[in-house]
Order: structure tokens, then sequence, then C-alpha cells
């Protein structure tokens, strides 16, 4: 299995060790733990092949797990998390790190996963912010918690819900760690049923009650509550009840600026002035996606490929002539830009971030964290990037 293998051959050894020994997963062979990394290995992924089922479905979704939160957007919420951070800059890679928390600290690593889920839909389909008050402290005595669950069990006709409130750190554009405040919520559904084989391996339809979660942040320093739910009519009333009965104010119902991306910055040639810090050697516009302002069922895209020798800007003037279409009667709709990294200690090429820019949206949540932030530092110097009020769109 993909997911074993990749957990096996990217862990370090005595990681493994302590997870199969804390784990009590029985190995069905011997494996010399003494051995060179390179001789433990081999033996040990044969070991698995040869476990029965049970065993080998529990090392394959705990390797999941570990393997999800191994990358770079995994690590920043782990580290978001826990209060002892110099115990995982000890750990080898980012494998032994999440392995570390998810043996000795499984309900830091859970949060780590509530967290990474919800910066993952920050600003999407499923996503909304509000304004409040700022350097509110979050009530959590019993009878303000008791009110807060029984909204949510009326809400959603859920006789079981389960709140997880917890404190965690989230970076924002120019590198800046805040403090923040989850509410972890999972409820109950209604009841359904599913194909399931029972121990005599005859096919039936069993109940169950299926599980939704949501997730609610509260930022102290800016009054800011995010909500991450499917249900976008729910949003507003989680916020209410997170605001009601956890903050002690008025809820008011006023949204966060929305983003908006102006393209046409883009149509005469751009300085893309960036910080030596950032380690950026070059910006590129590879293509522009324009539609006449007479016409919306018309467009035409201007595309440089990555042999091309001249910007895109020189392009449009030498091939149209009078006739540019960057110099006026079109508007920008698409853009596509390279942000190239210089290389970084011995390696012989640098990272290259591309980003797909549309007046409503970017690619950018599909980045690294650390891509994530430089792409929104300078969308925002570039003027490419900025907030309006809810509403003030088109």
């Amino acid at each position: 299995m993909p997911s074993i293998a990749a957990f096996i051959r990217k862990t370090p050894v005595s990681s493994l060790r302590t997870y199969f020994e804390h784990t009590g997963v029985d190995l069905p062979i011997a494996v010399n733990w003494s051995a060179p990394d390179a001789d433990v290995v081999r033996p040990l992924l044969q070991a698995v092949d040869e476990m029965s089922d049970e065993a080998r479905s529990r090392v394959r979704i705990d390797a999941e797990r570990v393997n999800a939160m191994a990358d770079e957007v995994g690590q920043v919420a782990l580290y978001g998390v826990i209060d002892d951070r110099a115990v995982l800059d000890d750990l080898g890679n980012g494998h032994a790190r999440a392995l570390w928390i998810f043996l000795k600290k499984p309900t830091e690593f859970r949060r780590a996963e509530e967290a990474r889920y919800t910066d993952e839909k920050r600003r999407g389909r499923y996503w909304d912010g509000f304004v409040s008050m700022p350097g509110r402290d979050l009530r959590q005595d019993a009878a303000s918690l008791e009110a807060f669950t029984a909204a949510l069990r009326i809400r959603f006709a859920s006789n079981n819900v389960h709140v997880d409130i917890f404190e965690r750190t989230r970076s924002i554009s120019d590198g800046t760690d805040f403090e923040i405040i989850q509410i972890a919520i999972y409820r109950e559904g209604l009841p359904d049923d599913r194909f399931a084989f029972n121990n005599a391996g005859v096919l039936e339809r069993r109940p169950y009650r299926p599980v939704f979660e949501a997730a609610l942040t509260y930022e102290p320093a800016t009054g800011v509550i995010e909500v991450v739910a499917n249900v976008g009519e729910s949003r507003a009333e989680l916020a209410h009840f997170l605001t009601r009965d956890l903050l002690g104010i008025e809820f008011r119902g006023q949204k966060v600026p929305l983003r908006k991306y102006d393209l046409d910055v883009l149509l005469t040639p751009h300085e893309f002035a960036t910080d030596p810090e950032d380690g950026i050697e070059s910006v590129d516009v590879k293509l522009l996606r324009l539609v006449p302002f007479e016409n919306n069922g018309e467009r035409l895209t201007l595309e440089c490929l990555r042999n091309a020798d001249r910007t895109i800007w020189s392009m449009a003037t030498e091939r149209f002539g009078p006739h540019d279409p960057l110099v006026g009667g079109w508007r920008a709709t698409q853009a596509k830009l390279t942000i190239k990294l210089r290389p970084k200690g011995e390696a012989r090429r640098g990272k290259t971030i591309p980003l797909t820019i549309t007046m409503s949206g970017c690619n950018l949540r599909e980045q690294t964290e650390a891509e994530q932030l430089i792409g929104e530092k300078y969308l925002r110097r570039w003027g490419i990037l900025s907030e309006v009020e809810s509403g003030d769109t088109d």
C-alpha cells in the first residue's frame, strides 16, 4: 500500500520502532532495529505485507493520518497547537514530528487536523467571516457551554453534539502569527442506512447516524469570527450562537470585507517589486485572458510559453501593432504568473510558484503555507489583491 510504504520509508527508524512498540501491532517477522536504516526498511515492509488484514488496516489508517500532517502545511498546523515547540525542533523530519504528536499527544494531533481542515477551507465556498468585537474573552464556564450546545441541538435537531475549544496560532501574509481560538463542532445527523457485510459474509443494510463537522474561529486581536460549514445559511447562525453565548455580545451579522482581484493592472508593463529576504529571482506574466468591453461573448488569450524570449506586453505590441488589445477596449479576466525563487542550499534550481488569478479568485490555496504567504503578500503589494466591503463587488 502506497501510504504504508511512504510512512515507513520517510519516518526515521527510531520513530518507527516507537510506533510499533507503542501501538502493540505485532510484526510477524523479526526486525533488527539496531541495523542500518536501509537494512530495516525492507524487512519492515515485508512484515507489513504478512500482517493480518486487521493489523495492516490499523497501520494503514495511522500512516495516512501521519503522512497527511508531515508536509509543510501540516507542520504549520502541528506547531500551531503545541506549547513546547522545542520538542519538535529536535526531531529529524516532518514524519518524525507528526508521529511524535500522534503517539504522545493524540488530542493535539486531532486539533492540528481540525486546524488544517479549517484553514484550507478559508475564503472558499464553505466559508464566511463576520465582524465582531476584538479583545473579548471566550466564556467556557458550564452555563455558557450548555447554552451554546443547546442552541446547536435545537438548530440541527441533533441529540448528540460535541464541542472542542482550543487555542492555536495562524500565520498571515507577512508571516506574523496571530493567536486564535478555534471551536470544532461535531453533530449527529438524521438516521440513515448503508450496505455492510455481517460476520457471516452476508450483505445487508445497517442503520447508522452520520456525523457532520463545522468549525469556528475567533481572533481576539481583530474580533473576526470565521465559520466553515457545508450549509450556507447555517454559518451566520453559528456565528450568532458563538457571539451571544460565548462572547456575551450582540451579533450584528456584518461580514468581513470580500477579496477583489484587479487584473487590469497587468495590462501595462508592471514592475514586480520584491524584498530580498523572500528570495524571489523573477516574476513573469505568462498568460492574460481578455474580453472586449462591448461583447462578453468573445475573448482573446495572450500566452508566452516557457521558451519565449519576450514579455507578454512586447509580444502584444509586436503582433498587433496599433490594434494591441492591451492598449484599450479590453479588460483582463484571467492571468497566470510565475514567481521563481532562488535556489536554496545545494539545490541547482529554485522552486517556481504558479499563480492562476481570475477576477473572483486565485489558486493560492493549492500552494504550500510558505508559498501562500509570499503570494498573498505580493499580490497585495502589486495592486492585484484588495478587499472591499460585502456587497460592493459586481
